[in-house]
C-alpha cells in the first residue's frame, strides 16, 4: 500500500524543458502525487536538475554544526577521540553514497572539500594559513574528489 504522507514526485530533465511539465500531477491509487523540487531517498536529497545543491548543502550545514561541537570539546580530547568523533560525525557523511556525486563539478564539491580541510585543521592543529594537502597525506586521508572515485573503484 502507498504511503501518502512520504510519497513525492520528482521530475527531472534539462532547465528549458522543467517549466512546461511542472504543473502535472499523477494519480496512484486515487491519490494525487504532485512535484517536488526536492526529494529525499535514503537520506540523498535529489534535485530537480541532478546538481545536488541541496545535498551538498545538507551535508555542509550538519557537518559544520558537529565540527564546532567537536571543537568545544577538543581541550579535554585526546587526539585518538577527536579523530574519532570526526570520523564519526564527519567523515562518515562525507562517504555517505558520495558515489552519486561522481562527474558533478569541481566547484560543486568544493564544499565538501572545504568540510574536510576543516576537519584536518581542527585535529591536528594547523592554521588556515598552512597548505592542508601535506597534512592529508600525512593522515593519508584522501581529498574528497580522490575519495569518489576510489569508492567507485571499490564497488566495481
Amino acid at each position: 500500500k502507498l504511503n501518502c504522507s512520504k510519497t513525492e514526485l520528482l521530475i527531472t530533465g534539462p532547465k528549458s524543458l522543467l517549466p512546461s511539465v511542472q504543473n502535472i500531477s499523477l494519480q496512484i491509487d486515487g491519490l494525487a502525487v504532485t512535484p517536488s523540487s526536492t526529494v529525499r531517498n535514503l537520506g540523498v536529497i535529489f534535485d530537480s536538475s541532478l546538481s545536488f545543491k541541496s545535498h551538498i548543502n545538507n551535508i555542509t550545514r550538519v557537518s559544520f554544526f558537529h565540527l564546532r561541537n567537536i571543537a568545544r570539546l577538543c581541550p579535554s580530547l585526546t587526539d585518538s577521540t577527536a579523530q574519532t568523533l570526526i570520523f564519526a560525525f564527519i567523515t562518515s557523511r562525507l562517504d555517505y553514497c558520495n558515489s552519486k556525486l561522481y562527474g558533478l563539478p569541481s566547484s560543486a564539491l568544493q564544499k565538501l572539500q572545504y568540510i574536510q580541510n576543516s576537519a584536518t585543521r581542527l585535529l591536528t592543529h594547523t592554521h588556515s594559513r598552512d597548505h592542508i594537502t601535506p597534512v592529508l597525506n600525512h593522515l593519508h586521508w584522501l581529498p574528497v574528489p580522490y575519495r569518489i572515485h576510489y569508492k567507485l573503484l571499490l564497488t566495481q
